[in-house]
């Protein structure tokens, strides 16, 4: 199976060229990957902030926090 229409590699590959699949899509896939990556940093931030915020107000006392800290001591 070919991905780049070469049928023989009996050839200087100087005068080839690029030699692998979807050549000419590097900036395309740049790019979405970087749009992915900022955009799992920002669902993760905010999943993590909603995380948080939720334990702060399970526990506004802080009391159950003090005793698991003073159990170590």
């Amino acid at each position: 199976m070919s991905t780049n229409g070469m049928t023989s590699w009996a050839v200087d590959l100087k005068d080839v060229g690029a030699i692998y699949p979807f050549q000419g899509w590097e900036v395309v896939l740049v790019i979405l990957g970087l749009a992915f990556w900022l955009m799992w940093h920002i669902i993760q931030t905010r999943q993590e902030s909603a995380e948080i915020e939720s334990d702060l107000k399970a526990d506004r006392s802080g009391e159950e926090t003090k005793a698991a800290i003073d159990r170590y001591y």
